[in-house]
């Protein structure tokens, strides 16, 4: 990889046409996966119910726009409403999407399998436009399957790809918007600025999360480049206007609710419910650092999904952990370089991606154990929330690949980078 310190994209370093046929197994292997995972996967999970229930919400009265406590959870065996209020507080846009694409899924629980598909596709196409990025960064072959291996071996993304979830919609977003600040600080044109921002749209038209993570990365990179005086202010508007765009939902909100992220009254219930049920409801409340670290060990154990575990599947934590170790180192050789202005387009994307990563992680944190003091609860250390960005992680091992000279711990990094998240999917993420 290419480590002048000119901002070009990397050379090539290898015939496109192998890293096309690595591209095509991978991509095909995944939405296999995901398409099984669609056809096989208990509806209670990953809150599908409430997620499917929000679409039928939406095709039943017709309004694309709902208020919060008018929607109700559907019976998960049946598919008819119940009196059960529905949880979510999301925009409904992604649930307006599938209502209008998907069969009628009240009273009819098989039309549930084309929504799914619906979602692989939106995945599918993510994970496409993340390998299009490395199609088009001149990675080398191996490096080019250190970026896609990774990204196709998420343990939690075919089983959200083949669930109806936005989470699958703020991906597609995510992707969109890391390709588009990639061929922008290569190229400082302006059609790749307008893909960026259309992915920072629809990532969070998704979700709020998905808003801060893709907002956030464009925005750094936006600052990049006024700071490199390689902005163009003519850009400014329609910059502005963007974010105006994305942030609408969440304006809405705050005029609706008084809050752009509103706590709905049958989410607090619900919290309050679960944190009884599983008896922390009563007890003393963590220390904000005990509850970090609680907070960061459930973070990693929660890369599995859910299933029987034993102790060998916890000791292949082992590898995300190793994985996100060298993401960090990463990360640190990418800002040395800017800091020795060095940086390639690898570590403008790299330093920006993780910077957005790192503010969202302390608003989720600031969030989570806000909720910990009021009801007790724990569990809301969820890594699928940070699925928009997710490839920020191989690409900053690359990162760390690119200051390597020594051919062997090379060759070794590589090794780890490409067979390590295999031998995780297949050996340490139970599906059971």
């Amino acid at each position: 990889m290419s480590s002048s310190p000119a901002l070009a994209a990397p050379a090539v370093t290898a015939p496109v046409r192998a890293n096309l046929f690595a591209a095509a197994v991978i991509f095909g292997l995944f939405v296999l996966a995901a398409i099984v995972s669609a056809e096989r996967k208990d509806v209670r999970g990953f809150d599908e119910v409430a997620h499917a229930s929000y679409v039928a919400s939406i095709q039943q009265t017709g309004k694309a726009w709902p208020a919060f406590d008018t929607l109700r959870m559907l019976d998960p065996q049946t598919f008819r409403f119940t009196e059960k209020a529905n949880y979510l507080d999301h925009p409904p846009i992604f649930y307006a999407l599938l209502a209008a694409l998907g069969p009628v899924l009240e009273d009819h629980p098989h039309a549930l399998r084309t929504h799914r598909l619906i979602d692989v596709m939106l995945t599918a196409l993510g994970l496409a436009v993340l390998f299009g990025l490395g199609l088009t960064a001149g990675f080398s072959r191996y490096e080019f399957c250190a970026l896609a291996v990774p990204l196709a071996c998420v343990p939690i993304l075919p089983l959200l790809a083949g669930a109806i979830n936005n989470d699958d919609l703020a991906f597609l977003g995510g992707a969109i918007a890391t390709l588009g600040v990639w061929q922008l600080a290569a190229t400082d044109r302006g059609g790749w600025l307008a893909l960026a921002l259309a992915g920072v749209i629809v990532a969070a038209w998704a979700k709020l999360t998905g808003f801060l993570l893709a907002g956030g990365m464009v925005g750094a990179v936006i600052a990049y480049l006024m700071w490199r005086r390689r902005w163009r202010w003519s850009w400014t508007i329609a910059a502005g206007l963007a974010f105006l765009i994305a942030a609408a939902p969440y304006a809405v909100f705050l005029v609706q609710y008084g809050s752009p992220a509103p706590d709905t009254p049958a989410q607090i219930a619900m919290i309050e419910n679960n944190a009884r049920v599983v008896g922390v409801a009563d007890l003393p409340r963590k220390s904000f650092p005990v509850y970090l670290g609680y907070f960061a060990l459930v973070f990693i154990v929660d890369w599995m999904p859910i299933g029987s575990r034993d102790i060998f599947n916890y000791a292949m934590l082992i590898v995300p952990v190793a994985a996100l170790v060298c993401a960090l180192a990463g990360v640190a050789l990418s800002l040395r370089r800017l800091w020795h202005r060095q940086e390639t387009v690898l570590d403008v994307v790299v330093i920006a991606g993780a910077l957005s990563l790192f503010v969202t992680l302390v608003l989720h944190v600031h969030h989570a154990y806000a909720d910990h003091l009021a009801t007790g609860w724990l569990e809301e250390a969820y890594p699928r929330y940070y699925l928009p960005l997710v490839a920020i992680v191989p690409l900053a091992e690359l990162s760390l690949l690119a200051a390597i000279e020594s051919p062997r711990w090379r060759h070794a990094l590589l090794g780890f980078l490409i067979a390590g998240p295999i031998a995780f999917h297949l050996l340490g993420a139970p599906l059971g």
